[in-house]
């Protein structure tokens, strides 16, 4: 960046979600992102679904390019689904370290008693 240009802050999920939680609140007109808040829950769930399909689309044809940029759709959209939910990156977090607590739990109870066989 050139002299005296502001710092950019580096691209994240997290600064993508506040960018939207932004979005939701000032809903600048021309956004795709404001169009969905203003379609409400039954699009944006539509859109997660038709994301969900062409990322299964193209992973099915093996095609890496092409599987990226649809997950890349479908991560989107999902979190347009969770702003709309209130449903935070924190949220999930806590629900996928909770789920990694149970499976190491789970992995050393099954390594426990197959020791006992």
């Amino acid at each position: 960046m050139a002299d005296g240009e502001g710092k950019r802050e580096e691209f994240s999920l997290n600064t993508l979600y506040e960018l939207l939680v932004e979005r939701k609140k000032e809903m600048p007109e021309g956004s795709y992102t404001s169009y969905l808040f203003e379609k409400g829950l039954d699009k944006i769930l539509k859109k997660v679904g038709e994301e969900c399909t062409e990322v299964i689309v193209a992973a099915k044809g093996q095609d890496r390019k092409e599987t990226i940029y649809e997950i890349a759709d479908l991560a989107y959209h999902v979190l347009v689904l969770m702003v709309e939910s209130g449903i935070s990156p924190e949220d999930v977090k806590r629900e996928l370290s909770s789920r990694h607590v149970i499976d190491h739990k789970v992995k050393q109870e099954k390594m426990a008693s197959d020791s006992f066989k």
